[in-house]
This record gives C-alpha cells, structure tokens and sequence, in this order.
C-alpha cells in the first residue's frame, strides 16, 4: 500500500466517524491504540480540517451578538460604552493639561 493511499483512508476513517459524532480525541485514542503513528493521525486530521474547510459555506456577514444585563428586579441596566482605553487617555490627558 503506498503512503498516500494509507494516509487517505486514514482521513476518509476520520471523516466517516467525526460524521457519527465521535470527538477528535477520542479518535486520536482509538487509533493509537490500533497501533497508527501520532505523526500520521495529525497529518490525516490536517487533511480532514482542509476538507471540511473547503466544503463549509462562506459566511457572508459577521454576526452581531447583542446583549443586555438586568438586576435582580429583571429591570435593564444601562452601562457606560466608554472602554477602559478610553478612560485612561482621558485621565492621562487631564494630568497633561493640570
């Protein structure tokens, strides 16, 4: 069997059982248990990463993830937006000016 043969079923094996639910980790277990090299189970998740990457769609937009906090009366509470850097500029910027 040439190398390249051994290390597509590997990635096909990879694929079939990542399909089915199994984690990678339990995978790597299996497999180095049957006696299969760590180099070449990397390399063949490598291969299956690639794969998958390439039949994945393309995102189109960033998601926006929006959230609020509440207290515990479940009423909003509204927060400042101005980031820590923001603040400390404004700091360093009024001792510049004293």
């Amino acid at each position: 069997m040439r190398r390249l043969d051994y290390k597509e079923q590997l990635s096909d094996y990879l694929k079939k059982n990542l399909a089915k639910g199994y984690t990678i980790e339990s995978l790597k277990f299996a497999l180095t248990n049957q006696g299969y090299s760590r180099v070449s189970i990397e390399q063949a998740l490598e291969q299956v990463h690639k794969d998958l990457a390439e039949k994945a769609p393309p995102v189109a937009e960033k998601p926006v993830i929006k959230y609020s906090l509440y207290d515990e009366y479940n009423k909003q509470v509204h927060i400042e937006q101005n980031s820590f850097w923001a603040k400390l500029k404004a700091a360093m910027k009024s001792k510049k000016l004293k």
